[in-house]
């Protein structure tokens, strides 16, 4: 249990007046804040829409062999030969893109970036120079490549959707709308690249070695390049101004399609050398087993689950001049007035006890080399404040009379993170990998979970977590206690492996404190989100928290030829990340 009502679904339930059975589940994208006003531009919302493709882009085995700088010389020699076809096919539809331009200041911007492009290309000849390229035989563009000139040079000869032909556009606004159209198919390439050079630039300068493929990466880092880019999202924005509803979200998708054939570019660069991505490219299913953990409050989900169990209470809970249908009286309800006040008292007692708690377990002097011992012995006293508190829950009568269909239904439609649910279909949809996956969970209801799972097409996940007590669908009150605190979360991590008879890698994701023992022994301990606490706590204990992308571009700049990229829990070492699109792309690729 964490904080059981947050202030918002306090403020969504009140406003719900409808006691019924057939309740209108409120979810958790209704909760949201309200959003301010946009302010960006349509270049720049269109990209933070599609962050995902950055993501997974940055995680392939060419980006991140190139950051770290052993990238093999002809396989950056087959990258750039491509690339100028990518710088040819620029111009060309530049060329294109400035005929179809009604406006005289936004053919005189084509013309000036489709200059710049042809400069580019003349510059590439540098990178031949400096890295003594031999091109020769790099003359035919691969299937990636062809896909998208293919699409960028369809889309900028009006080859889209809802557009005439080419020989049909008769009016200005027609035209337009096609060098809209092919800027939109353009500019997530230049923001993409402007994204890479940062990144990589970052690692470089952390690095501090002179690194043999620092031209590129100035290049694509440099303010001139920014420059440019945002010179081309300007341009998009303008032209995007008179384009009705349903022509933007045609340019959306144009958008969304040239960065996924960006992300295919970099992903089908022949890399031909051992890299420390995918994970899953070194599993062999016959020799060793892959074992895969994942907590699932606001690890998975956007909110916590005791939250959604306690608004499921108040909203089915009767009024007070409400009598109870027949099913429910023999288990008698608190009224929602009562069961409002009950959840609150409950709530501000669980906050300040559990900051109590903290700072008790942050009482002795902080180390600096990392003491398991120390931590676990700390975290015994979470596990305790956690019994008591779902104990006064339990004692309090508040999860009475709960239907196990409403519950369901709630599983059905609680939201989680972006790309969560993706991932556990395709790890455990693949079959070559036999990967086992267990959710661990301080969830008072393993039916919640495990109705989310099923509603997202994953009937048969394993979900280790409490469970409720029911006669005839109705919640008694009672908490089968199985997984209640971080040493209880631990024990069921520890059975797991006992049971299972091959040797196991070990991949633990968690956000929360109650994760912490479980990361740790685990081989790869995985934080995702930015949890306080978790840090706060951890680092008292000597644990070393390190983005994951750098320590995947450090272990490939380490590996020596004919070695094995090794993983070990008990390290102290946590790989930070911020979203499941980093998950996936390090375990399973793009």
């Amino acid at each position: 249990m964490r904080l059981l009502l947050s202030t918002t679904i306090r403020s969504a339930i009140s406003s719900n007046t409808n006691p019924s059975r057939n309740f209108k589940f409120i979810t958790v994208s209704s909760m949201a804040t309200t959003p301010k006003p946009n302010e960006e531009g349509t270049a720049k919302r269109f990209w933070d829409k599609f962050s995902k493709e950055s993501i997974l882009t940055l995680y392939t085995p060419f980006v991140v062999s190139l950051a770290s700088g052993n990238l093999k010389l002809d396989v950056f020699g087959h990258y750039v030969a491509q690339d100028v076809h990518f710088y040819k096919c620029f111009a060309q539809a530049y060329e294109l893109a400035e005929d179809c331009a009604d406006d005289d200041d936004a053919k005189i911007s084509i013309v000036e970036l489709r200059k710049r492009v042809l400069r580019e290309l003349k510059n590439h000849e540098s990178f031949v120079q400096e890295w003594n390229l031999d091109l020769s035989k790099e003359t035919t563009p691969n299937p990636a490549t062809l896909k998208y000139t293919n699409f960028l040079l369809a889309t900028a000869s009006g080859k889209v959707e809802g557009v005439k032909s080419p020989g049909e556009l008769a009016t200005p606004f027609e035209k337009t709308k096609v060098a809209a159209y092919t800027l939109g198919a353009m500019a997530p390439s230049m923001r993409l690249y402007v994204f890479l050079g940062k990144e990589l630039k970052s690692l470089v300068d952390v690095n501090g070695d002179e690194h043999p493929y620092k031209k590129w990466i100035d290049k694509y880092s440099s303010e001139a390049y920014q420059a440019t880019m945002l010179e081309t999202e300007d341009l998009l924005d303008k032209l995007s101004v008179s384009l009705t509803g349903e022509e933007l979200d045609t340019m959306q998708k144009l958008y969304h399609q040239a960065l996924k054939l960006e992300m295919e570019f970099f992903s089908a660069q022949p890399v031909d050398q051992q890299t420390v991505l995918p994970l899953s490219k070194h599993h062999i299913p016959t020799e060793h087993g892959l074992m895969l953990f994942s907590d699932f409050d606001l690890t998975c989900t956007v909110v916590d689950s005791s939250a959604i169990l306690a608004e499921i209470a108040i909203v089915t809970a009767p009024k007070s001049d409400q009598s109870l249908p027949e099913s429910e009286s023999q288990l008698a309800r608190m009224t929602s007035a009562d069961l409002r006040n009950t959840w609150e008292v409950l709530s501000r007692e669980y906050t300040e006890e559990y900051e109590q708690c903290t700072e008790s377990m942050l009482a002795n002097e902080k180390v600096e080399v990392f003491n398991y011992e120390g931590l676990k012995t700390a975290l015994e006293q979470l596990s305790g404040f956690e019994k008591r508190a779902n104990m006064r829950v339990i004692e309090s009568n508040v999860l009475k009379g709960l239907n196990l269909e409403d519950i369901k239904r709630a599983g059905e439609r609680l939201i989680l993170h972006d790309g969560c649910m993706h991932f556990f279909h395709t790890i455990t949809n693949n079959q070559s990998l036999n990967v086992n996956v267990h959710v661990l969970s301080y969830c008072w209801c393993a039916d919640l979970i495990r109705s989310t799972f099923s509603s997202g097409g994953l009937p048969t996940m394993q979900v280790h977590a409490n469970e409720f007590e029911y006669e005839n669908s109705l919640s008694t009150g009672e908490i089968i206690k199985k997984v209640e605190s971080p040493i209880d979360k631990l024990q069921a991590f520890t059975d797991i492996l006992k049971n299972s008879d091959k040797t196991n890698l070990t991949i633990y994701i968690g956000d929360s404190v109650g994760d912490l023992l479980c990361l740790l022994e685990a081989d790869i301990g995985i934080v995702i989100g930015s949890s306080s606490s978790l840090r706060r706590i951890a680092s008292h204990y000597g644990v070393s928290f390190v983005p994951l992308l750098p320590a995947l571009v450090k272990k490939q700049r380490e590996y020596v030829e004919g070695g094995v990229f090794s993983w070990k829990g008990l390290s102290g070492v946590l790989y930070t990340v911020s979203s499941w699109a980093e998950v996936h792309s390090f375990i399973i690729g793009s």
